[in-house]
């Protein structure tokens, strides 16, 4: 019986899960290893060589690295669990004229979902991943803070977990800087592993082209979009575009439209086919509607907070003022913030805790009374 307990480890053959498990095992966990296919990428119609996390080749290298180490491992097929909920719902929010994140649902709906149901059934008393963040316990809350390094942080996609999930969830690279990590799979052996450059593709998206994706997805989507207008933000007229869900907010980029000056998407009007382009200072706002929260480091919030607000991955945060309002959040930033892509995800963060999350609903110029 091991020291520290039985713990289910997500391995996706890849440097971080691999380090995880031995780490754990090392650590005397009795570690189960878990791969799980989310996606076949030959339905994706997509033009490049299967690679990631949902390979074979990686769902091989998962397997050899459990056996090697005496880990016992095995593959978890959610193929049909993910395409019904992440596909979809990435593509009826570009359809919405929204931008969406996919990764934040899959974790939350998905993969943690799948892991904590098998985790019960084998008797695991807590679930691991190779995130760069860190979670505790603090006045009854399980609090998930940011990675010590903060150029792989990731706590940005994880505002989402419930406290029934993070309740079991240990982070063990989050006290770790990537350096390390890449040090330690050298001293394991694994030198091919810690040289190995990272995606960033959404993996459904081999090809990291979401537009053909939309386009092979959606029957006659082409036909149904094309040959709207590009307007100013005056309404002005300035041309016809491909398809408003072939933009999104703050792109100035692959617009196909002569200007004389550089202009960007402003905003995305499904209903009438509209995409407003306008000059990078019409990107600015002072505020935004923040949707669907999930409370982290507070359950709720009674009183105004000052914040650091993040709208992107790679976003540095900015200071803002929140107040919550049931299940939306009012958020007035400090200074304007450029291009506040409607769908993407707000997480809010007191220090390197969250204080909450969310899906932005809406951007606004001036603050409301």
């Amino acid at each position: 019986m091991s020291k520290n307990g039985k713990i289910l480890v997500a391995m996706s053959g890849g440097l971080d899960s691999t380090v995880t498990a031995v780490m754990l095992a090392e650590q005397g966990y009795e570690v189960v290893g878990i791969t799980m296919k989310t996606w076949d990428y030959s339905s994706s119609g997509g033009s490049k060589k299967e690679t990631g996390c949902c390979s074979l080749d990686s769902i091989n290298d998962a397997r050899s690295i459990a056996v090697k180490h005496g880990i016992h491992h095995m593959i978890l097929d959610i193929r049909d669990e993910f395409g019904d909920f992440v596909i979809d719902n990435f593509v009826d929010e570009y359809l919405a004229g929204r931008t969406p994140n996919p990764c934040v649902l899959c974790n939350t709906h998905i993969k943690w979902e799948a892991l904590l149901k098998r985790a019960n059934q084998l008797d695991c008393e807590f679930i691991a991943t190779g995130h760069y963040a860190q979670v505790r316990e603090e006045n009854n809350r399980y609090v998930v803070s940011k990675g010590l390094d903060d150029n792989k942080d990731q706590s940005y996609v994880l505002w989402g977990l419930t406290q029934t999930s993070l309740a079991k969830t240990r982070f063990p690279l989050g006290k770790f800087r990537k350096t390390e990590i890449r040090q330690m799979a050298l001293d394991m052996g694994y030198e091919e592993l810690a040289k190995k450059s990272e995606s960033y593709e959404i993996c459904f998206v081999p090809d990291n082209d979401y537009r053909g994706f939309l386009k092979r997805r959606v029957s006659g989507l082409e036909q149904r979009v094309d040959g709207g207008d590009f307007v100013t933000t005056d309404g002005k007229v300035l041309g016809k575009h491909r398809g408003y869900p072939f933009y999104t907010v703050g792109q100035r980029k692959g617009l196909e439209i002569a200007l004389g000056e550089p202009m960007y998407v402003v905003e995305i009007d499904p209903e009438h086919n509209k995409v407003v382009l306008g000059r990078e200072e019409e990107l600015q706002r002072k505020g935004m509607w923040v949707q669907g929260l999930n409370m982290g480091k507070y359950a709720t919030l009674t009183e105004p907070m000052e914040v650091v607000a993040k709208i992107r991955y790679k976003d540095s945060g900015q200071m803002a003022t929140i107040r919550q309002h049931g299940n939306r959040m009012e958020v007035i930033f400090n200074s304007t913030v450029k291009a506040i892509a409607p769908g993407q995800s707000a997480v809010f963060y007191e220090g390197n805790d969250v204080v909450a999350g969310g899906w932005i609903q809406s951007a606004f110029d001036v603050i409301h009374a």
